[in-house]
């Protein structure tokens, strides 16, 4: 604050993204939402992506009144940079495993995300990744492409109404993809042991008491849990040796439910049919050479983190995220996204 002005630092936000750093120019919704009253700053860019640690992060947080994140973790080192003004974190996104809630409720801080920007666009992703493995549309466009013309290239789908869809997770994405996937399948089975038995019926699904039931029987199994503790690495080889042969497996939630070298000898073997994935651990896949052979795999359908984005949900939450900033200055509550509790005296 060195003019006066609150800052607010946004870590590494991809769509402000110009060179080595973000452009104040592209900030339109943040500094229309922020207003002139509110000194905005972003992390630096080297080599097409953005510093989420060190000593040039630890300056440019320095003195901040709220942090954005993206992709950044927080860590102990940034909130001591930041120093004791600051007030929030605000995680511009839907999972918070990199918010870090254990360390903001230890440092007493309230941290909010955005839980339901893009409920459409995620069901609509995992939709797609599904139903691509389903009718082999990457072996087919790809030989038709490369010069031949056969309807078999990929192998003969198989009739999904007759199959059975395995929701693994069933918070807001999970119901929207029992509604939207589950219309092309027979059957819709739910694992989720933080909710009621009733609830999925009301999406056309059924409840199983335990995740090796849902495996033994669901012919696409699709992942909503969020990563913690309990969920992470859930999918490695002894899980994926549960599910059936004839079986895909999709995560379009997060990368670490699933364990790369598991899934590459289930996929090598035989063992599962294939997979879809549009997230990975670490975020780039080609940072890690275990995820080398999913990704060469035939049966194999990916994409680069992206089942969240369009052009409504990235400004929804650009909007949204800006919104919560402006009440976490003012020293109001945020009701949506609330991940932990204001504390006492916070305003």
């Amino acid at each position: 604050m060195a003019d006066g002005r609150p800052r607010v630092l946004y870590t590494d936000p991809p769509w402000l993204a110009s060179g080595d750093g973000a452009d104040p120019a592209l900030a339109t919704v943040e500094t229309e939402v922020l207003g002139p009253g509110v000194e905005l700053a972003f992390g630096r860019r080297e080599g097409g992506r953005y510093l989420l640690d060190g000593p040039d992060l630890a300056e440019r947080a320095r003195g901040a009144r709220v942090l954005v994140v993206y992709r950044c973790k927080v860590t102990p080192e940034l909130l001591d940079a930041a120093g004791p003004g600051l007030r929030a974190v605000v995680r511009q996104g839907v999972g918070v495993d990199n918010l870090n809630a254990p360390l903001l409720a230890e440092r007493g801080l309230p941290g909010y995300n955005v839980p339901d920007y893009c409920v459409d666009e995620v069901s609509a992703h995992t939709s797609a990744l599904a139903l691509s493995l389903e009718r082999a549309v990457v072996p087919q466009h790809q030989g038709l492409t490369g010069g031949a013309f056969d309807i078999y290239a990929g192998g003969v789908p198989r009739r999904t109404n007759r199959r059975t869809l395995g929701v693994v997770g069933f918070g807001r994405i999970g119901r929207a993809v029992a509604a939207r996937l589950g219309a092309f399948y027979g059957r819709v089975l739910v694992y989720d042991p933080y909710i009621g038995r009733d609830l999925p019926e009301g999406y056309g699904a059924q409840a199983v008491d335990d995740l090796d039931e849902l495996l033994g029987q669901a012919h696409m199994v699709t992942l909503h849990c969020p990563l913690n503790d309990e969920t992470r690495g859930m999918f490695d080889a002894a899980a994926l040796s549960r599910m059936r042969p004839d079986a895909y497996l999709v995560n379009a939630a997060r990368g670490a439910l699933v364990d790369p070298e598991g899934l590459g000898k289930a996929l090598e073997e035989g063992r599962i049919a294939g997979a879809g994935l549009d997230v990975f651990f670490p975020e780039n896949p080609h940072d890690d050479p275990r995820w080398a052979p999913v990704l060469a795999h035939p049966r194999t359908v990916v994409t680069s983190h992206r089942a969240f984005l369009s052009e409504e949900a990235e400004d929804s939450s650009r909007r949204r995220v800006a919104e919560a900033v402006a009440q976490a200055l003012a020293g109001r509550p945020v009701r949506v996204g609330r991940v932990l509790p204001d504390p006492e005296g916070a305003a």
